[in-house]
């Protein structure tokens, strides 16, 4: 428990124990009517001096009807009408619904503000060889700093000396350490677990990966939901209203029914007991609450909401739309299969590499990667690239060609067509054919548990946008049993198809569209949820969406809209739930059928109920798909 908190635990425990001990006294002892008002005005000043000073510093301020003002004139209307004990326990209950209310927000508050604490403030920056201690704000782009084992990573960098293992978990929900060494980019905000690494700083503090997610987490807070803002509306009028009918069921019924001074205190008492249960604490604190615990719970699993009314939205979802390339699939070229002819796999993958070695191209680079080892380009000579076609090249004096069908065609070779979805490498060793290697960009590992997770969550459509050829798209689309695809789409042709998805959508649901944040932009604005899959220090992604997959998992939307759907549920019950057992005890109250004691229960007893069932949206933790 934080200061605040134990204050005013120690404060309710004292002023019970005070309260108990005046109860014991004026059951033995028979005092005046202004002895038990000393005795109880004395036990009440200790949990409710805070309330009567809160009260007067919101009046003046203009701020006249919130619950410090309601319980406020309900204590004091108590002591006026000779109910001192319940007028102290009226304040005592609202002390308990504050404790319950504040250990509530702390708690929803924890996994955002864990992102708040990504980075440290120093640096050991390496000067003259020296490491030196300074603000990360005074660390410029191309320094060099250490990070010690256990250390957060306070900049975002790259791995000059050393390697090491770091935790994403901060950023990304995923526990699986990664491994860096030199080349490597690094994130501010990972921990450095097993080695010292020397880093060379790409970014100042204030671009850098940590300083953009706690601008958006912070900004998140300001970004209401629907239910939030009617709440907000609904508090602003509901309470200057119940004073008013509190007011006049005191004063209109004595006037009208006559009667002398046990008149006027019934049905002050019932006034007193109607304005104790309107309090709307329970809606205007659960509510807001349920939807910071749903941020909350989002954070942990790396998923970046930078609003609750994109939760509320994202809870609707009827249409989900997809990128392919690096939304769907790794949006990396992989080898996928190999067909040798008169060597072995492993012979003809070597041949590739070295005959690609001088190459940067996308499938060079794929070869070289699957090759797993550098290229001993001293046993390479004679390197001649067509571009667009392919490339020779003697290597250990044997003449290798690789390249398109085309390109091999064209010195006088059969190749050998693949099946397959992917680009072929054709390979020739001295003139004669070797096969063929197939690249191909791969689905993500839970590309299938992502559309799986949205059917659960009720979406009717998924569907795929993208430039890539028909037999790739459909490739995907089969793999993944998508609803809809349509290939070959420029950004125009995106835009299009977004608007007739919009004219599909039922009344009250919702369109989301999924990209890697980059070139979207155009079709993120047609959503009305965007959804970026960022990846870690991607500021583009960060920037253009409404939501961002910190990992790059598409199943975590799937996770996001499990963790709305269940925020929303929890909102409502809420709602339901307050406004039905107040509207119950009010009529009551208004009868002369219920007393002071349903009327705690009616406000505090309600808002204690329903901020732990707000916390319910907390505690979805580490969802695994």
């Amino acid at each position: 428990m934080t200061k605040q908190q134990k204050k005013i635990l120690y404060r309710i425990l004292l002023g019970a124990v005070l309260f108990l001990a005046a109860e014991i006294v004026i059951h033995f002892i028979a005092l005046p009517w202004w002895g038990e008002l000393l005795i109880f005005l004395a036990v009440y000043l200790v949990p409710g001096w805070s309330v009567l000073w809160k009260a007067v510093k919101n009046i003046s301020r203009g701020q006249v009807f919130d619950e410090n003002f309601l319980m406020t004139v309900a204590s004091i209307a108590a002591f006026a009408i000779g109910q001192y004990p319940e007028a102290v326990e009226v304040i005592l209950f609202y002390q308990v619904g504050e404790l319950f209310e504040k250990i509530a927000v702390g708690k929803s508050r924890q996994a955002v503000s864990d992102l708040l604490d990504l980075c440290p403030d120093e640096a050991t920056v390496l000067r003259d060889g020296k490491p030196e201690t300074v603000l990360v704000d005074e660390v410029e782009v191309g320094e060099h700093i250490l990070v010690r084992p256990g250390e957060k990573i306070p900049l975002d960098a790259k791995v000059c000396e050393g390697h090491t293992t770091i935790d994403t978990a901060a950023l990304t929900g995923e526990s699986m350490p990664v491994a860096a060494s030199v080349g490597d980019e690094v994130c501010s905000g990972c921990v450095n677990l097993s080695g010292a690494v020397e880093l060379v700083v790409t970014k100042p503090a204030a671009e850098s990966t940590a300083s953009k997610i706690m601008e958006l987490v912070e900004e998140s807070a300001s970004s209401k939901a629907k239910t939030e803002q009617f709440i907000t509306r609904f508090a602003r009028y509901y309470t200057p209203c119940v004073v008013i009918a509190a007011v006049i069921l005191a004063v209109l019924p004595p006037l009208i029914l006559g009667g002398g001074a046990v008149v006027w205190k019934d049905w002050i008492y019932r006034a007193l007991t109607f304005l104790i249960i309107s309090c709307p604490c329970a809606l205007v604190i659960s509510v807001p609450l349920s939807f910071f615990g749903g941020i909350g719970s989002a954070s942990k699993n790396g998923i970046l909401v930078k609003g609750s009314n994109y939760l509320e939205a994202l809870s609707h979802a009827q249409i989900v739309v997809m990128d392919k390339t690096g939304t769907l699939t790794e949006g990396k070229f992989h080898v996928t299969k190999q067909e040798a002819v008169g060597l072995t796999a492993a012979e003809q993958l070597e041949y590739a590499a070295l005959a690609e070695s001088a190459s940067n191209h996308p499938i060079a680079q794929s070869l070289k990667d699957a090759y797993g080892k550098e290229p001993d380009t001293a046993r390479v000579t004679d390197v001649q690239e067509l571009a667009g076609h392919g490339v020779s090249a003697k290597i250990d004096g044997k003449q290798v060609l690789a390249g398109n069908a085309k390109y091999l065609e064209d010195a006088g070779l059969q190749t050998k067509a693949p099946t397959e979805i992917g680009t072929a490498v054709h390979l020739a060793v001295d003139g004669r054919y070797a096969g063929y290697i197939l690249i191909a960009d791969t689905l993500k590992a839970d590309a299938p548990d992502a559309i799986r997770l949205f059917r659960e969550a009720g979406v009717s459509t998924a569907a795929m946008l993208t430039g890539d050829s028909e037999l790739a798209a459909k490739a995907v689309s089969d793999t993944l049993q998508l609803d809809e695809v349509h290939a070959k789409c420029l950004p125009e042709d995106k835009v299009k198809w977004m608007q007739e998805y919009r004219k599909k959508l039922d009344k009250g649901r919702t369109l989301v569209f999924v990209g890697d944040g980059m070139n979207d932009a155009p079709v993120l604005a047609q959503s009305d949820v965007g959804v970026a899959m960022g990846g870690l220090g991607s500021d583009a992604a960060i920037a253009a969406a409404d939501l961002v997959i910190l990992d790059d998992q598409p199943s975590k939307l799937g996770i996001a809209m499990h963790i709305a759907k269940k925020t929303m549920g929890i909102a409502k019950e809420n709602i339901v739930f307050a406004l039905g057992v107040k509207a119950i005890v009010l009529a009551l109250g208004a009868l002369g059928l219920a007393h002071i004691g349903a009327a705690v229960f009616a406000d505090v007893g309600v808002s204690v109920i329903a901020i732990l069932n707000s916390m319910r949206a907390m505690r979805v933790g580490k969802y695994k798909s």
